[in-house]
């Protein structure tokens, strides 16, 4: 029953992605349009085209990331943790998190690895397991789940460059 139900919601996803990419070759036709051949796709292209590729203009190729980053985050016990995160060409970084008005500091540094999207970086050390989205000039950390952070406190969670 339930592998039933995924295949029809399979078969509905495919023909769903389908029609919108020949909508998508029918509004880019322009003297061929009457020519029914030239407004035909293959289903199985539409699909393949539909899966998100780091072609092109990406966070990590097209944005001058490598720098240092910095932010007050929230904290549950104390006014904030100021923290330093510095991102180096060759996908290594230091991390410094200084807890306010406790005399506490961690310091961690490891390697990242940027998300199939070019967009995300997920930091690889020895407690920092954090996940950040790449922007121009700035860094947003993401929950556990890689979601970025909602509610009131949102802007807390978004590093400025140095």
């Amino acid at each position: 029953m339930m592998n039933s139900k995924m295949f029809i919601l399979g078969i509905a996803s495919a023909v769903f992605l389908a029609s919108c990419n020949q909508k998508e070759k029918t509004t880019e036709t322009t003297d061929a349009a009457t020519d029914s051949a030239a407004v035909q796709t293959n289903p199985a292209d539409s699909i393949t085209k539909a899966t998100p590729t780091a072609a092109g203009d990406t966070s990590e190729n097209a944005l001058d990331w490598p720098g240092t980053y910095e932010a007050v985050v929230p904290c549950a016990d104390c006014p904030g943790i100021k923290t330093s995160l510095t991102l180096n060409n060759d996908k290594t970084f230091s991390i410094t998190e200084e807890y306010i008005d406790r005399n506490s500091k961690n310091q961690d540094k490891g390697t990242f690895e940027w998300d199939a999207s070019g967009s995300v970086i997920t930091l690889k050390g020895k407690t920092a397991s954090y996940k950040y989205k790449v922007g121009e000039n700035i860094l947003i950390q993401l929950d556990m789940d890689g979601q970025e952070i909602t509610g009131p406190n949102k802007d807390l969670y978004v590093f400025k460059k140095k």
